[in-house]
């Protein structure tokens, strides 16, 4: 049996080092083989896994041995964290690692939104040419909402600053008096200001029992009517019935989906999205970029092996 197992892709060039080191197991697929994956990892001392690897208290009884969880990411919701700690077992998220990458898709998916290019590619190719069909909207001066304020949201802010955007956020953990918000030059607010103000809303939240559904009907409806919603955090936190009425009924702007409530999405929950208008959905790719994945990557065998190494020192 192999000391570490990896049941998600991850960078080749990675792997390629960490074999020549320890004795891996690599597979991507292995996540869609619940039967391979308890047999390939029964023994091992090292768990890397993505976001669709269900680590639950089941799969920890048949690791005796395991010692140590990478998480290729930050979200932790596919781990029973409880079951992990009444076991002993280190958990180590790649925490920064996709930054980067999140926020640029944040603000890419708000300027293709607030302008409406997502509509412009069939026109063109009908040889309609509707110009003045597609008068889109500037970020200058737009106001640019923050729910959560963490690494990702920092970096999602400073490049909405440099824009020209106002930049609002709401975050209860993170301190009045903290001087990020002075030094960002960012504004706190309450959720309801900010869902009120805000012409662009995005979430960086994680979910948890109180931000399931945060951004249901009545929140939606609290935002202005040419407002854009990006989710690239988890996909509990928006009520998608509420979204999909929203963008039909015309009372939101638009909207950006990276994260579902149930994923994969299938060709029948997928239904549900087809020609609703100004929506942009992605298949959880937010945080990954050749880059990302590298680093993620990188930082996650560096967590696991750095502690694996610990253990072996006592």
């Amino acid at each position: 049996m192999s000391e570490i197992v990896i049941t998600e892709f991850m960078d080749a060039a990675v792997v390629d080092e960490l074999v020549r080191d320890r004795d891996v197991f690599y597979d991507k697929g292995l996540v869609d083989r619940p039967a391979d994956l308890v047999r390939e990892a029964a023994r091992c001392r090292g768990l890397i896994v993505r976001n669709r690897t269900q680590v639950t208290a089941e799969l920890l009884d048949q690791c005796p041995n395991l010692k140590v969880i990478g998480r290729l990411g930050v979200g932790l919701e596919n781990i029973d964290m409880a079951a992990c700690a009444a076991r002993g077992i280190e958990v180590c998220p790649a925490r920064g690692a996709n930054a980067v990458s999140v926020a640029e898709y944040v603000i890419g998916t708000m300027l293709i939104l607030m302008r409406g290019l997502h509509r412009t590619t069939a026109p063109v190719i009908a040889g309609e040419w509707p110009r003045n069909a597609f008068m889109g909207r500037e970020a200058a001066g737009a106001t640019f909402g923050l729910v959560g304020f963490g690494d990702i949201a920092r970096h999602a802010a400073a490049r909405a600053s440099a824009l020209g955007m106002e930049v609002i956020a709401h975050d209860p953990f993170v301190h009045e008096e903290d001087p990020v918000w002075r030094e960002m030059r960012v504004r706190q607010v309450s959720l309801e200001d900010l869902l009120a103000d805000a012409d662009v809303v995005t979430l960086h939240i994680p979910l948890t029992d109180s931000t399931r559904d945060l951004i249901d009907g009545t929140a939606i409806a609290r935002m202005k009517d040419d407002a854009i919603l990006i989710n690239s955090s988890r996909g509990a936190i928006v009520n998608e019935d509420a979204l999909i009425a929203a963008l039909k009924e015309g009372t939101l702007g638009g909207a950006a989906l990276d994260v579902f409530a149930d994923e994969p999405v299938t060709a029948e929950s997928g239904a549900r999205f087809q020609d609703v208008p100004n929506l942009i959905l992605t298949p959880h790719i937010a945080g990954v970029t050749h880059q990302s994945n590298r680093w993620t990557s990188v930082l996650t065998v560096r967590n696991v092996l750095d502690f694996l190494k610990e253990e072996e020192i006592k």
